[in-house]
């Protein structure tokens, strides 16, 4: 059963940001007659604004799986998410695609180990283009004091983030299909940190960096950290993991089906 369960060492006050009980999913594996292959089974958990909490356990424990049904790429079987938006509580489990997708523009952000973009659309725009979608959608995004940036000023934002990132800025205008894994790393981590995130799922982020990109990644979730975002993460590096998780949340196997 995989239970996760608050640190009693680090008690928090308030509500969370993020509350799941009860979470189950599971795979049907067709080329083997349909066996059904669990993967989250009972998992509950709390996680409050300000805190990151490291999930950890070896390959094939449920950690991304965990994120995607965050996220609302898979469908959860059994269970309740409960996530604090700006507009009221809402059961990302239930939640309509609609509703899923204004949590991603203004509310969730998600970086994953791969990017996904727009084909043939330049690096600054597809690291802005989230910027303006998420004012679009929340206007007072995050209930913070911030002027409409309007495109000039998300296209400044995207860039001091590639900046600090270190991508050459003759990348900037190029799609980030022609770059490097560890480029195109870059460029997804700039695009989920461009703007406050209540939630902030991290599956890998420094997969594919060198030591001091490292460096500024710990720096900006750290940042995220000190604003309020709440953070789920995944991180094999332990040093990452050490310099920004609260709390690690152990995930255990599951039985393997017969």
């Amino acid at each position: 059963m995989n239970m996760a369960r608050p640190d009693p060492q680090q008690p928090l006050a308030g509500e969370p940001v993020l509350r799941l009980r009860g979470l189950s999913k599971h795979f049907t594996l067709h080329l083997r007659g349909g066996v059904a292959l669990p993967v989250l089974s009972d998992f509950s958990l709390d996680v409050h604004a300000g805190e990151c909490v490291a999930l950890v356990g070896p390959s094939g424990r449920g950690k991304s799986t965990l994120m995607k049904c965050l996220y609302g790429n898979y469908a959860l079987d059994a269970g309740e998410a409960w996530f604090a938006s700006s507009a009221g509580a809402i059961d990302l489990a239930q939640a309509t695609p609609q509703q899923l997708l204004a949590l991603r523009r203004s509310e969730i952000a998600y970086v994953s180990q791969f990017l996904r973009a727009v084909p043939r659309v330049p690096a600054l725009d597809v690291v802005a283009e989230r910027a303006l979608a998420a004012r679009a959608t929340t206007p007072a995004l995050n209930d913070l004091d911030q002027p409409d940036p309007g495109e000039a000023a998300a296209r400044e934002r995207a860039a001091a983030l590639l900046a600090r990132l270190n991508l050459p800025r003759s990348l900037w205008q190029l799609p980030p299909a022609t770059f490097s894994g560890g480029e195109q790393q870059r460029v997804n981590i700039a695009r989920g940190f461009i703007t406050p995130a209540r939630l902030l799922l991290l599956d890998e982020p420094t997969a594919s960096l060198d030591a001091a990109n490292r460096r500024v990644v710990v720096q900006l979730i750290q940042e995220a950290k000190a604003a309020g975002s709440a953070i789920v993460g995944i991180f094999h590096d332990e040093e990452v993991r050490d310099a920004v998780a609260d709390r690690k949340i152990e995930m255990e196997p599951l039985k393997e089906p017969a």
